[in-house]
Parts: structure tokens; sequence; C-alpha cells
């Protein structure tokens, strides 16, 4: 069940006003149309957007639930949207990465992308990867678009981003595709299991990328500069 913001709490009455509009916007309402499905003047609407929730919550309540939100959503925003709403960090510099500075960051496993030629054009899929000697492996079901055949030229991104300080980095692999045959090797990937599928279900194919190309970036803030 979700919790409803206490009304001791104080947010900014332009951050929500600027998240309202966003979504207005995202749903194709004027400022008229959401006054009306929120049950209010738009001058009141207005006045509500200038003053914040402290002095009128039901007012919000009802803001929120127009523009298909809970209140909390409405005050602190989505959880489930994507990285980067935030403004850049102060004096914002793109540094590039070594290759092992790239191995580093990818670390013994997570969630990266695999992108793929397909039809009608390329695809990108995500993946639990594991790295493995330098090269990436996932497993995957047999029948899936993600199940490529020796030889298959793909691309392999992850990256992190701190959303709070504007600070990201990210990593792409540009190599050959194989699936792992060999009893042995398919055994112990599977005892080390270190790339365990969210998604679920049985997935006995191994497919290993080998990098012909390694390279990364990171964002991140020169402070001091001028």
């Amino acid at each position: 069940m979700e919790t409803t913001p206490g009304p001791d709490i104080e947010h900014d009455p332009e951050v929500i006003a600027a998240r309202v509009a966003d979504r207005r916007a995202q749903l194709g309402l004027s400022p008229e149309q959401l006054a009306r499905d929120a049950g209010m003047s738009p001058h009141y609407l207005e006045i509500l957007l200038k003053a914040g929730p402290a002095f009128d919550s039901a007012g919000f309540m009802r803001i929120a639930s127009a523009l298909g939100l809970s209140y909390g959503e409405l005050l602190e925003g989505r959880a489930e949207l994507p990285p980067g709403r935030s403004a850049p960090a102060p004096h914002p510099a793109v540094i590039r990465l070594t290759e092992d500075e790239c191995w580093d960051l990818l670390g013994t496993h997570g969630v990266g992308r695999i992108a793929l030629p397909t039809h009608p054009g390329p695809a990108v899929f995500p993946v639990n990867y594991a790295v493995d000697r330098k090269t990436i492996v996932y497993r995957t079901d047999p029948r899936a678009a993600t199940a490529v055949h020796d030889g298959t030229e793909v691309s392999f991104q992850a990256d992190r981003i701190d959303e709070q300080h504007s600070h990201a980095w990210s990593v792409l692999l540009m190599g050959t595709a194989e699936r792992v045959t060999d009893p042995d090797e398919v055994r112990r990937l599977r005892d080390e299991a270190l790339a365990q599928p969210w998604a679920g279900g049985e997935r006995p194919l191994w497919i290993r990328i080998r990098p012909g190309q390694v390279t990364g970036r990171r964002v991140t803030s020169l402070r001091g500069a001028t």
C-alpha cells in the first residue's frame, strides 16, 4: 500500500508545477482540460501550482488523479522513468576510458544490452551478462532472438548513471558471437552461475561475445574549472 506523504513534508511548488506541465504535455492536456478533469477552475489550478501541496493537499490529490498519477508520484516523481532527467553537472566533461578501465567497470556480472542484426533493422535486447576471461557470456532460450549463430557480428553495451550527481559511464564492446557447445565449458559456466536471467525459465544456451574492440567513456564534472 502506498504511503501518502505527511503534511509536514515540504515540497518545492516550482518542481511540482514543472512535473505537472511535463505530464500534461505527455498526455496532450491543456491547463483548462486538466482543471476540468480535476474538478476545479483554471484560475484555482494556477493558484494551487504556485502555492504547493501545503495549501490544499486534497486539490493536489485530484490533480494527481487527473494526470493518472498517485499522490506520491506527483510529489516525489515517478520511480520507473528512464534516468537522465536531471540537469547536467557543473563543468561537464567526457573522459575516454582505457580498455582495462572498461573491464573493471563491467565487473563480474550485471545487466547490459546486446545489439543484433535483425530484419527490418537492428534490435537491442537486455541480457544478464557475466564477464568470463575478458569475454561476455549470457544465457538464453535457443528459440529466442538473442540465440545468435556463430560468427554473428554483435555489439554489447552496459552503463551506470548517477542521477543525483549527473555522472555516468558507458562501455561498448563490438565483436562476434559464438555458441558455447563444449560440455565441460557449459558445465563450468553453469556451475559458476554468475549470470542468472531475471526473466527465469529454461535458458540452457550460452552465448559468448569475443570483443574485437572495447571502448568506453565517463561523463563527470571538472570541479573548479573556469
